[in-house]
């Protein structure tokens, strides 16, 4: 358990230094994952920012994120650093990721009646404990105890159409 416990404290001090270096470069922290790998650990490090990020954001996170765990000697052993945005289709993890979807297309699943029930739909608002999705044209409020799974959806055939 002991270990467990400082690979908590490491991401905590990781989330840290990528949350800084990413307001320093104006950029948003998304996301922050730490996988054991039999080659080591990988810090995955997932970034935005308005109008999307740029291969030389990834570039300059990375570069400086790895600096700064090179001299605090975070991690034993060997590691990878990843460095990316969180794609077009990203899944919805916390609320401040639901916040960064407003007005974008959402596929969703949520627990009603004792069933699983998948819908898509356009995320209209983030309240205190619920979305408002706008489904088939009529809003839906789904709480987020409700929602066993959430992601932003892309549709290309919407795409086609516009072009």
């Amino acid at each position: 358990m002991g270990n467990n416990c400082s690979m908590d404290k490491k991401k905590e001090r990781i989330e840290e230094i990528a949350r800084q270096v990413c307001q320093d470069l104006d950029l948003a922290l998304y996301d922050l994952d730490l996988k054991s790998a039999h080659k080591g650990t990988i810090v995955l490090i997932y970034i935005t920012k308005i109008n999307g990020v740029s291969v030389g954001d990834c570039q300059q996170v990375s570069r400086t994120v790895g600096a700064i765990l090179e001299e605090e000697d975070l991690i034993a052993g060997r590691y990878f650093l990843e460095v990316s945005s969180p794609g077009l289709e990203r899944e919805l993890k916390r609320k401040k990721h639901y916040v960064s979807a407003i007005n974008e297309l959402l596929k969703l699943t949520y627990h009603e009646l004792d069933k699983n029930m998948t819908v898509t739909g356009t995320l209209l608002e983030v309240m205190e404990d619920s979305i408002l999705l706008e489904v088939d044209e009529q809003p839906v409020e789904i709480s987020f105890n409700d929602i066993r799974k959430a992601r932003t959806y892309f549709d290309f055939k919407k795409v086609k159409k516009q072009g």
